[in-house]
Parts: structure tokens; sequence; C-alpha cells
């Protein structure tokens, strides 16, 4: 006879976050606050899971067609919102053709621009695309609002309606209370479990979600004991929570160098970007500007959105073989300056232009040392966030860029390194032109299938390492600092903090015995 423990219901939890909830509203979540309670309180046609897969939540099922131009959804029987009215595809139609109302100034209405939704039956939806996209699937985890309070309220009312923070949804959890300051701002919420759940009733009885102004205050709240969760915070005061649980994983984010090939003839020459990138200690901006909580990367593809038939290696710092390299490639160093050059493209001289945030201006300087050890003349360019953009990145004005792309789940690289991109407002800052490259971006849009859609993103990923593009650093960790008493947690593919809870439903703290009796 054997004993084992099995998840129970029951138990609360405290989570505390920095900011004030606006808009418990998928349609205009901005901030982490909005989206934690999104993610609680509503649910979508599908449910994205911590590898990056996709499941149905409100769908039982889908059906995509051969030319991946139509996607036929069918609403579970017994989806219904917290109010106990069903969910109907009248409810889906809603919310998109919100989504996509350019009054509302939706975040989300860049993802339904030009799909056509029809209502099939009550519980069937289907949505019409003008041209094949793959990572479409990624628009139906949009949270769905429920039609019959909604339909009254103006779309030039909808940021103002009280339904933005009395939010009524589908999903794991529904709001059974909230304390207000004197101000009438919402200083936390308790959130009670939902029994219809289409996942299931979730495990954890109730989770109350506080707020704080800023990341002091948050922090001290967790000393305090007033909550037991926190996230995202700065990773050196991460690094003083030595007596703490913390959970981490890589968020989909590349930090690099990218280079303007156009703007400094030196880096024209493929041979100094491959110096450049051997001179380059990774490690060190790992180690000593993240605290250890990030990873040192060498694609532009950061790790877990792929699966590759061989793990990337990252080069550690060569200043050795990055000297051969430039001397083999005709480029002589001055003894008195210490500086390369050659009869082509003159001195090797770069300026390294990147935002006036902590994190990369401690990385940037790492990197300007490394360069300037090799042998190059380096200059650091600082700008504030909006002139960085404005007079730099938009004009393309700049020979050396350090910058963060957001990759998300979707793993669509269009707009980062196709060619069609190079020019504002393509994001392809390092002005990339590689027609297999090219190839590769296109057939990866389309594909379906998970794995031949990594073979083709793993070859793309090939053909940016040869060219040497960029000099990729690292992919920053998300912070979660949670107690130990919580099981049943899964993290993974988290593109912002609400995605902590994508598997919320599973967590436990209670656990009840059970007697197995073998014969």
């Amino acid at each position: 006879m054997l004993v084992s423990d099995i998840p129970a219901h029951g138990g609360s939890h405290t989570e505390g976050v920095v900011g004030f909830p606006r808009f418990i509203n998928p349609l205009l979540a901005t901030t982490d606050a909005d989206r934690d309670l999104s993610m609680l309180i509503y649910s979508g046609l599908l449910k994205a899971r911590p590898d990056g897969t996709l499941l149905p939540d409100l769908a039982e099922r889908f059906e995509v067609s051969d030319d991946g131009l139509t996607y036929h959804f069918f609403i579970r029987e017994n989806a219904v919102f917290h109010d106990g009215t069903p969910v109907t595809a009248d409810d889906v139609i809603f919310t998109v053709s919100r989504a996509q109302d350019p009054a509302l100034k939706s975040p989300r209405r860049a993802s339904w621009d030009g799909v056509a939704v029809e209502k099939v039956s009550e519980r069937e939806v289907l949505f019409t695309l003008t041209r094949p996209y793959a990572p479409f699937l990624e628009n139906a985890t949009l949270g769905i609002l429920p039609s019959h309070p909604w339909k009254e309220v103006e779309i030039e009312q909808f940021p103002f309606s009280q339904l933005n923070t009395e939010a009524v949804g589908s999903g794991p959890y529904r709001i059974s209370d909230i304390r207000r300051n004197k101000s009438g701002v919402p200083e936390r919420y308790t959130l009670s479990s939902f029994a219809h759940y289409t996942l299931g009733e979730p495990y954890i009885e109730k989770i109350v979600l506080f707020f704080y102004s800023n990341e002091d205050d948050l922090i001290s709240a967790l000393k305090s004991g007033e909550v037991e969760s926190i996230n995202s915070i700065a990773p050196a005061k991460a690094a003083n929570l030595t007596n703490y649980r913390i959970e981490t994983v890589p968020l989909p984010r590349t930090f690099g160098v990218f280079f303007n090939q156009n703007q400094a003839p030196a880096l024209a020459n493929i041979e100094v970007r491959k110096a450049l990138s051997l001179a380059t200690d990774r490690e060190r901006i790992v180690r000593e500007v993240l605290n250890g909580y990030g990873v040192a990367i060498n694609n532009p593809i950061p790790p877990g959105l792929i699966v590759r038939e061989k793990i990337p290696i990252v080069p550690e710092q060569d200043l050795e073989e990055a000297r051969a390299v430039l001397e083999r490639s005709g480029w002589v160093l001055d003894e008195e300056t210490g500086v390369w050059s050659s009869k082509k493209d003159g001195l090797l001289s770069v300026s390294i232009s990147t935002s006036n945030v902590p994190e990369l201006k401690a990385a940037a300087q790492i990197v300007m040392e490394n360069w300037t050890e090799l042998g190059a003349d380096v200059h650091l360019q600082i700008f504030e966030p909006s002139d960085l953009n404005i007079n730099s990145i938009r004009p393309r004005k700049y020979d050396a860029l350090l910058f963060g792309e957001i990759i998300g789940r979707t793993l669509d690289l269009f707009a980062f390194w196709h060619s069609s991109q190079r020019n504002d407002p393509g994001l392809n800052v390092a002005l990339y032109a590689n027609i297999t490259a090219d190839n590769l971006l296109e057939k990866g849009r389309i594909t379906h299938d998970r794995k031949e859609r990594d073979a083709l993103y793993s070859d793309f990923e090939t053909e940016v390492a040869n060219d040497y593009a960029a000099i990729f650093l690292y992919a920053p960790e998300f912070i979660y600092v949670t107690p130990e008493r919580i099981s049943g947690m899964t993290l993974g593919t988290v593109t912002v903090p609400a995605d902590r809870f994508l598997t919320v439903h599973e967590w436990f703290i209670e656990t009840d015995q059970v007697w197995h009796f073998f014969k």
C-alpha cells in the first residue's frame, strides 16, 4: 500500500505589482497591473502554454483551411462568463470589432487589421485573412469581452467605463473585492477561483494583488510579509534577496549591437565586424550588468523559442584571434595611437549609440572598453529614449546601435530582418539585406508546422551569423520571487510579466493524500 499527495483546492496567495490598474480590459491594457488582472480575469479562444504552444480554451477546437486563409473556431458549450452568461460567437465578434475600431486606439488593433470575422452559428466563428500568416493563431489568445454589458457603451466612452475596473470575464479568477484609497484608486484586488473555468477550477482559492508606486515599496512589502510574490525587479536588487525562492526564465528579447554599414566605412568590412564580435565579452555583461540574471547569446532568436539541432555556442572573448583577423585582412596597428587602420577604409573608428537607460549604458560601456582594447577608436553616444528613436533610429543615423528587440511568442522576425524593412518604419536596424534570409523569413510566416518553422529559422540564424550583421549580446531573464509553498508552477516563454499566470489554474498549495491498494 502506497500513499501519494495530489493537488487539492484551497489556500490563498498574495502578489505585489508596481503601478495601479486602470484598464482591466484585454483591448486597452498597457501596464503590468492592467495585464496581470486581465490575464487572470479573461480568457481567449486559445491559451498560450509556457512552451510556446497554444491549446483550446474557450474554443473546444479549430480548423485551418489548406490555403491558410480561414480559421474556423468552435466554442465550448460549457463556456460561460463570471456572471453565468454563455460565451457565444457574438461576444467574439464584438471583441474583435472593437479591437479593429480605429476610434478605440486599441494596442491590439494592428494584430487584427484586415481580418474578416463572421458568425457561423451561436458557437462557431470564422476568421478570414487576406494572405497566409501562421502567427495569426496567437491572436486567438485575446481575452473575450462579454458583449451584453459592453454593447451599451459608446466607443468614445470605452476608456471611461466602470467596466474597466469592475471587470467580468471568463478566465480562471473573478473579482470578489476591490479596496480603494481615499482618491478612489484601486490599491488591492481580491480574486476568487472561478468554478466554471473551461480548463478546470483553479486549485488556489484566492489570489490577492497589491499595487505599489515604485520598486522600493514593492520590495519593502515583500520583506514585511504583506505580499509573497514580486516580479520584474532590477537584477541588482534581486541579487540581495538571498533568502527567497527566485524563479527565472530568459525573456524573448535580444539585446545586441546592430551595425549600420552605410554609415561607417570600416563596418562594411566583414572581417572588421567579425573582429569586433570576437573582442566582445558577453559573459562580462551578463555578470556585471545583469548580476547573472541573463543569458549570453550569439543568435537573433532568444533561447527557448525554437528547437535547434545543435545548441548554439556563445564565443568567449578572444582578443588574440580578433587581432589576427584584422591583420590577415590587411589592417595595420599604429603602435603610437593603438588604433588599427587600412588604406581602403582609414581608421577603425566607430561610435556606439544607445539609450539613456542604466542597463544599456552599462552594457555599452563594456563593449566600448572591449573594442578599445582591441584597437578601435570608439565613441559612446547616449540619447534619451525618444531622441534616440527620432534622431538616430528612424533616420538610420548611427554607426553601431546597442538596442533590444522584443521577439515574442509569434517569432515573426520579418519586421526586424527582412530587407524590405530597412527603412523607417521598418525595424531592420542592421539594414540587413540577404536574399536567402528574406526567403526563409517569408516561408516562416506561412508555415504552420512547428518543426518545419523551427528549421527555417535555424537556417536563417546561420545566414545572419555568417554575415556578422550584428553582435548579439544577451537575453535578460524574467525574475519572479515566489514562495516555496506554491507547487505546480511552470514558467516558460514570458513575453510580458502577466505570462507568469499562464498555468495559474494548475498551481496548488493544499494537497490531499491518496492511498493506493495493491492485491
